[in-house]
């Protein structure tokens, strides 16, 4: 076992030294792996999720760019899949466990050694399964791919996930040596140089998927959730191919779980303002302010214009707009 994970961390070793790197923001250094930007200890779970990871047809898979939603939208897709299993909305998993602990991410349970055990785990796991990630489309396992499985994946104007990203990036590390100034940050986001990017590469890969097969993957944004939440609750629960029933609807189980997701509800449970999930990341920091527009507190007018016009470069034609 000892020579097995020796080679393993060789090989990992060797493949680091003929990657491109970049000075990270939440991690020490970002490697250019797959064509995206992965940070240096996210590597080894994305590795061997590509080579292990077995998709089921029942599995949901709720994809995003880091600071879109996720925590949201994972919330959410529990709470709607399992609604005959947890009817209780008083006495409901998330009322005592961060969504990132129901809804893991898949490169962080592959996270280190002894493979067999993770496969047994997941393989014992209630169905269906719903897992994350914050993996480019092109980089997601082949049988997930190639499996019936669902993938709904969330973005958000990049303003915003650019701020949010950035303070929480901070927040994680505070006494971080490799801390960047806002307008730094910006220099290297608009180059594409952030954990999981280019952004825009990564939202294209999802969109552009959703469009050629939209039974495969549904294509979410943030603000159009805020503004109607109760009708996509109702989409989501539609692409998954369990439509809430007339009953339920009169029932008001649609805004319940509305309600038991929201912003407010969930940055104000005990679980949530303490403690860390997966990799060592603070509870805490996961819930800002939730808003659309905050961005306006932090960028000057040439930041706004040196996004905009990445945007406009990187997304025009495309279908795609905020």
């Amino acid at each position: 076992m000892a020579s097995t994970e020796g080679l393993q961390a060789y090989e990992e070793e060797k493949l680091l030294l003929s990657l491109p790197k970049e000075k990270g923001w939440a991690a020490r250094h970002l490697y250019l792996f797959q064509d995206f930007w992965c940070p240096s200890n996210f590597i080894e779970g994305v590795n061997n999720f590509q080579k292990h990871f077995q998709a089921k047809d029942s599995d949901v898979i709720v994809a995003s760019f880091p600071k879109s939603g996720t925590t949201w939208l994972k919330a959410l897709t529990f709470s709607i899949v399992n609604r005959k299993r947890f009817s209780s909305f008083d006495n409901h998993p998330l009322l005592t466990s961060n969504s990132h602990e129901l809804v893991p991410f898949l490169d962080f349970i592959f996270h280190g050694d002894n493979i067999q055990h993770k496969l047994s785990y997941l393989s014992n796991m209630t169905e269906p399964r719903v897992f994350g990630t914050h993996i480019p489309f092109p980089s997601l396992s082949k049988s997930i791919k190639e499996s019936n499985c669902k993938i709904i994946y969330i973005c958000r104007n990049p303003f915003d996930t650019f701020v949010s990203f950035w303070i929480f990036a901070n927040k994680s590390n505070p006494d971080s040596l490799h801390k960047l100034t806002m307008e730094e940050a910006l220099e290297n986001y608009c180059k594409g140089i952030i954990g999981f990017g280019p952004t825009w590469e990564h939202m294209l890969g999802y969109w552009k998927e959703s469009i050629a097969t939209p039974n495969k993957v549904l294509f979410l944004k943030y603000e159009e959730l805020k503004e109607d939440i109760n009708f996509y609750v109702k989409r989501v629960a539609e692409f998954l191919d369990c439509p809430f029933t007339e009953e339920e609807e009169s029932n008001g189980v649609i805004e319940s779980i509305s309600n038991l997701c929201s912003f407010e509800k969930m940055k104000n449970l005990e679980v949530n303002k303490s403690g860390t999930f997966d990799r060592n990341f603070e509870k805490k920091y996961l819930f800002r302010k939730g808003e659309i527009g905050d961005w306006v507190n932090y960028f000057s007018p040439a930041m706004r214009d040196k996004l905009s016009q990445t945007m406009e470069e990187k997304l025009g034609g495309s279908g795609l707009s905020f």
